[in-house]
């Protein structure tokens, strides 16, 4: 069991380990057995060089053992020549010997390895030194090429010295040139075998590292191989559907993968799963919607699916309708133009819409909104249409009392503004010549009694109140038919508030009210003078009404984001919150019991404001701040250019 263990954890480390480390692992195996075996390979070379190098050395020696001999021979040859002849020119070879032998020597002396050779070399020092001495004595004795200097004692005794020397040095070299045959021999064998152990240990090393290298492949491929056919199958049954096991526990890029695909088919099944709930729920979703048919088509335009409200709104049940054209659902005169069209549209804009007569099952006809989409998959590609049709009848039988009610309603008003418009014709033609002879009464009121000329001044204001009365209503039926004729302008407020200060002059001055016009912007406003004079004497008009005698009437420009504001501001009661939307009621006057005594009609804040809204602008009413009073404020748009006309 203990030994198991070791091998376990190698084989699961090995399994954990990445697909890079392994190949590394797999590369860099084959590629250290070759680096091996070139190491090898060279020190084997180098043990072969130095074998060759050894005997490459041995011939050296005995190349220069035997210079050595020759020299010595040629330079004993040339001395006797020398010495029988008198010649000098035999005496180059001794001079020649005289010149290398040194060099000679000390080559050998530096080369030699061997013990033998070594000691045998040191004796050959001695007999060289003895036999150059003896040829030098030899060719320096006289009488050279006489018979004398030939047969001369000294003579024979240097001549049978030097041949001993010569004997004995030609007998150390013949035992240094065996030894040297014998090292030879001896060099040259380990230089083969050298040579045969490099061939040997070059096949063994590349045998091995060719082994190994297809070993640690197989090791390495026959395992990624078959843990890549298992995901190959995993592959299938997920593509199949059917549920995997992580059979793969490695850590490396496979493993991972195995894993992946096992989450992959986990997820895919769970969404396979609510894929099919979320599709049983949008059918009976789609089952369960009775006001609207739902339904789809082919790209024929035959009726491929049918829901419970198709079949409520046009009769025809899923088996029936089924496999036919839609166009079955149209009127005959337009079912071989309009089905056509729409399919067209629908194919060409994505989308579209159509409202018109559908016929039902049992033939009868309702007007119907329909909605055909067109179907596209991923690729862009048309795979039919979804339609959606919904019963508007009652919608368009609506519609259609609407706009009834609406053509009446304008019959009724330009009725109503006939009618007023005769009406003050009518009224103001008997009123005119009341008031013509209210004052040709007047004209003699020295005649009159006190009482007559308070009938004939009652007279009058009645008159004019009426008359003013008339205007107003005839000009609010004008602004509501859209009759009143406006010329916008640009305007300097400043002049005009002056104008309308001292058009209001009167009025003030009789009640004591003081008219103060406050004004620090320098803005123009489009509007129309006479009616912005008009709304202007009309807020005034009841600022003055409705406030106290001797109090102020503030009038006031303020600049906002998009409006000019030009605000009337009075000290009266003010107007309570819960009459606040009655004020622009026509002919509805707030508060009528307290002051009955006011003169005024209930339509001027109502006039103000059509001809203020007729400008692009509006009046609006805000309690003051500071006290009790009322604010009543013009609102209209600045002008968009410089300076206005004045």
């Amino acid at each position: 069991m203990m030994s198991a263990d070791p091998w376990s954890r190698m084989t699961r480390a090995w399994a954990d380990l990445g697909l890079g480390p392994k190949g590394l692992i797999v590369v860099a195996l084959p590629l250290a057995i070759l680096l091996s075996g070139i190491g090898a390979l060279h020190l084997s070379g180098r043990a072969e060089a130095e074998a060759e190098a050894r005997v490459r050395l041995t011939f050296a020696i005995q190349r220069d053992i035997h210079e050595v001999h020759a020299l010595l021979a040629e330079a004993a040859s040339g001395v006797r020549g020398y010495r029988l002849t008198g010649r000098r020119a035999f005496l180059e070879p001794y001079i020649k010997a005289e010149a290398l032998l040194p060099t000679t020597l000390d080559r050998l002396r530096r080369a030699a390895r061997d013990p033998e050779i070594r000691r045998r070399l040191a004796r050959v020092d001695g007999l060289v030194v003895q036999k150059r001495d003896g040829l030098a004595q030899l060719a320096a004795m006289p009488g050279a090429g006489t018979a004398t200097g030939v047969e001369a004692p000294a003579v024979t005794r240097a001549l049978i010295a030097n041949k001993t020397v010569l004997d004995a040095l030609r007998a150390e070299i013949e035992a240094m040139q065996r030894r040297e045959v014998q090292l030879l021999a001896e060099r040259q064998a380990r230089a083969d075998a050298e040579r045969r152990r490099t061939w040997t240990l070059t096949a063994v090393m590349a045998g091995v590292g060719l082994l190994g290298g297809l070993a640690a492949a197989q090791l390495l491929f026959t395992g990624i191989v078959r843990r890549v056919r298992s995901l190959e199958q995993d592959a299938e049954r997920l593509e199949q559907g059917e549920p995997l096991s992580l059979a793969d526990e490695a850590q490396d890029e496979i493993g991972r993968l195995a894993r992946r695909l096992v989450q992959a088919s986990d997820l895919l099944r769970s969404r396979e799963a609510a894929l099919r709930e979320g599709e049983e729920r949008y059918r009976r979703v789609i089952e369960g919607v009775r006001d609207y048919g739902i339904f789809a088509l082919d790209l024929d335009g035959r009726v491929v699916t049918w829901n419970t409200g198709a079949e409520r709104i046009k009769g025809w049940t899923a088996d029936e309708i089924l496999g036919k054209h839609f166009s079955t659902f149209y009127p005959a005169e337009a079912r071989d133009e309009t089905p056509a069209r729409l399919l067209e549209a629908a194919r060409r804009d994505g989308r579209v819409e159509d409202e018109g007569l559908r016929v039902r099952r049992d033939g009868g006809r309702f007007w119907a909104n329909v909605v055909i989409t067109a179907l596209r998959d991923e690729d862009d590609t048309l795979t039919g249409f979804s339609k959606v049709t919904r019963d508007v009848t009652e919608r368009r039988r609506a519609e259609e009392a609407l706009g009834h009610a609406r053509a009446e309603a304008e019959r009724a008003s330009r009725a109503k503004s006939d009618f007023l418009s005769r009406m003050s014709h009518e009224l103001r033609t008997p009123l005119t010549a009341i008031l013509g002879f209210n004052q040709l009464l007047g004209m003699d009121g020295e005649t009159l009694t006190d009482d007559h000329r308070h009938a004939v001044d009652q007279i009058a204001k009645a008159g004019g109140h009426l008359l003013t009365m008339i205007d107003e209503v005839l000009d609010i039926a004008r602004i509501e038919a859209g009759g009143h004729a406006l010329a916008l302008e640009a305007l300097d407020p400043t002049p005009l508030l002056a104008d309308v200060r001292n058009l209001i002059a009167p009025q003030a001055h009789a009640a004591g009210v003081e008219v103060r016009i406050e004004n620090d912007t320098k803005v123009d406003v489009m509007g129309d003078r006479r009616a912005m004079v008009q709304i202007l004497l009309n807020l005034l008009s009841n600022a003055i009404k409705y406030g106290p005698d001797g109090g102020t009437v503030t009038v006031s420009l303020v600049e906002t984001s998009d409006r000019v504001r030009i605000e009337v501001m009075d000290e009266g009661p003010g107007v309570p919150a819960e009459l606040v939307e009655r004020l622009f009621v026509p002919f509805d006057r707030l508060d009528a019991e307290r002051w009955s005594g006011t003169p005024g009609s209930g339509l001027g804040l109502a006039l103000s404001r059509g001809l203020a809204q007729a400008q692009g602008g509006d009046v609006a009413y805000r309690p003051r701040d500071d006290r009790q009073g009322a604010v009543f404020a013009l609102e209209l748009p600045p002008s968009p250019t410089g300076k206005g006309n004045t």
